[in-house]
């Protein structure tokens, strides 16, 4: 399985795509999409959609894993991660693509053993893990694959489960 792993952000945007199964994986391309933060809104997200397009063009992921916002002090921030994260989703979904998002205590525990994990011991697992010379720079990168590193592990085990929980009988019905 192939995955695409993106750490959104307006002023940088992690890219990250894997290949592997549970327990081996190997590096396919990492890097980080810039725009300047002088720049409009609609100019940047144009220019994270059409870099994101070219990953997904050129790399072929089966799947992308996206993080997941979470609350911030700073709304700013948590508005152009969302937004850039929504760029990348509707990229994905427009060729049909799988699109899973991941927190990032979730991506921590997957990568590290532990949901509070700082950004230096992700950077240093994802390095060991991919069998690099030194942790990806900068840490958006490194951040973008791990997350796909986390999708990668837990997609099995994820299909599994709902596969089973849609073969029981009423299972996904509110009561």
């Amino acid at each position: 399985m192939r995955v695409l792993g993106v750490d959104p952000g307006l002023t940088r945007c992690g890219l990250g795509v894997v290949e592997g199964v549970p327990g081996r994986v190997s590096l396919v391309d990492v890097g980080v999409v810039r725009t300047p933060a002088t720049d409009e809104l609609g100019p940047r997200l144009v220019a994270l959609e059409v870099a994101v397009d070219a990953w997904l063009d050129r790399l072929a992921p089966d799947a992308v894993a996206v993080e997941r916002v979470f609350s911030q002090a700073n709304v700013r921030t948590v508005m152009g991660t969302a937004q850039a994260g929504a760029v990348a989703i509707t990229c994905a979904a427009r060729r049909g693509l799988p699109v899973v998002l991941h927190t990032p205590s979730e991506v921590k525990a997957a990568v590290t053993g532990s949901g509070r994990a700082d950004k230096d011991q992700v950077a240093t697992m994802v390095a060991r893990l991919l069998r690099l010379p030194g942790p990806p720079r900068p840490a958006d990168a490194a951040d973008a694959l791990a997350l796909a590193i986390c999708h990668l592990w837990r997609a099995p085990a994820q299909a599994r489960l709902a596969a089973a929980v849609a073969a029981v009988p009423g299972a996904g019905a509110r009561r």
